[in-house]
């Protein structure tokens, strides 16, 4: 049914009245539908920005141009709407037809950028489609989060109920805190779904850390009081050591040449001077485990074991020299016969392969056999330099296992 305008537009427009009024219509649908599109896509958008950081930079360009042409549809649409008043009941034919043009036209321009809006859309559907399935991860990760930051700072108040030091699993425990409140105050915004999970994994796992440490704690306390006893013994068992050591540097300026004692000159002081050291280190232990200060303590323990083995080991190469020495003098030939048998081992090897041995291994061996025979002439004088001797025995096997791993190695490939 037709109303009293539309008989007056038929009376003056006729079908050029109908038509633009028609063109008008599809028009506003189209507009519509543009701007429907356009609202759509920007939520996908910028829900994708919150999911994919990384990757939203291109995306937001891309409908930053689609929008830009929307608006403009827009604005067009608008301006034409409002310079075709359908309504005036003056208007000629010839008008209405010009409106009816310009809809037409605006209307085919809002069609092409919503289906270019909607192109963006199928797009970018594939790629949302992943980023919300993996949202479903994102809850049970914060979950494991928070959780794990509540069992954290229950160990610390426990630890420092019992009356331990707990600064450090506190301090761990504090970062924990500050990253979940950064991802519980920023959520996805700035982020990306990846850094979420990535932040919510790294508050899980400081906060575990500082869990583990606080519950450590007293083991810790457990562990310095039994070093404490322990290293206090070996204190005094290296101390003990002192006087052989100065004995045995008698024997070796007494019965040896400088040659086979200089490099251990100084050794008693240097043991005597290692055992204060360590001393002194214990007692800052025992006064960091009075104030509950363990971390401290274990690496004032530490420290002083240190001082111990550098003690210990200085000690045993005076006292083994002695022995080495004494073992020598009463049989020269001893050391010789075994590395006499390293080198006739590697001999056996060379003279094994496919050929006999290699030229540049039986050179080195007739090398290290001139070497055996001419050893045994260091010891000359009422002095022997027993030590050079030994020295260079042990040269000789070292440089005989070096030829046997040559061989292995060119039999295995490896090359010469």
């Amino acid at each position: 049914m037709r109303g009293p305008g539309d008989q007056r537009r038929r009376g003056r427009g006729g079908q050029a009245a109908d038509a633009a009024i028609q063109a008008r219509e599809a028009a506003a649908t189209a507009f519509y539908d543009m701007d429907q599109a356009q609202k759509f896509l920007d939520g996908r958008v910028t829900v994708f920005e919150d999911l994919d950081a990384a990757a939203a930079a291109p995306v937001r360009r891309e409908f930053a141009g689609l929008s830009e042409a929307a608006d403009a549809a827009s604005v067009a649409y608008i301006s034409v709407l409002d310079a075709h008043d359908l309504d005036d009941r003056d208007r000629s034919p010839a008008e209405f037809d010009a409106a009816r043009r310009a809809f037409l036209a605006s209307t085919e321009r809002l069609q092409q950028i919503t289906r270019n809006l909607n192109g963006f859309a199928e797009r970018l559907a594939p790629r949302m489609a992943q980023l919300e399935a993996a949202l479903d991860q994102l809850p049970p990760r914060l979950t494991a989060a928070r959780e794990a930051v509540a069992a954290a700072d229950s160990a610390v108040r426990a630890a420092r109920a019992a009356g331990m030091d707990a600064a450090d699993p506190e301090a761990e425990l504090a970062r924990a805190k500050e990253a979940l409140a950064l991802l519980s105050s920023q959520g996805l915004g700035g982020l990306g779904l990846d850094g979420a999970m990535r932040k919510a994994d790294e508050v899980r796992v400081i906060a575990e850390s500082a869990r583990l440490a606080a519950e450590e704690l007293p083991k810790m306390a457990e562990k310095v009081r039994n070093a404490l006893a322990s290293v206090r013994t070996r204190v005094d068992v290296v101390a003990n050591r002192a006087g052989p050591v100065r004995e045995a540097m008698k024997v070796l300026l007494r019965a040896y040449s400088q040659a086979c004692w200089q490099d251990l000159r100084g050794a008693p002081e240097a043991v005597e001077a290692g055992v204060e050291r360590a001393r002194e280190r214990l007692n800052e232990a025992a006064a960091f485990a009075g104030r509950a200060e363990w971390k401290q303590a274990q690496q004032a323990l530490t420290a002083a074991r240190t001082e111990l083995n550098g003690a210990d080991r200085r000690a045993g190469q005076v006292t083994g020299r002695v022995t080495e020495l004494e073992a020598v003098a009463a049989d020269p030939e001893k050391p010789v016969e075994s590395a006499r048998f390293a080198v006739r081992d590697a001999q056996r090897l060379a003279m094994a392969q496919p050929g006999g041995a290699a030229p540049h291994h039986a050179r080195a061996l007739d090398a290290l056999v001139e070497r055996l025979e001419h050893a045994p002439k260091r010891l000359t004088g009422a002095h022997p330099d027993y030590w050079a001797y030994l020295q260079e025995l042990e040269s000789i096997k070292t440089a005989a296992g070096d030829v046997v791993t040559r061989i292995r190695s060119e039999r295995a490939g490896g090359g010469s």
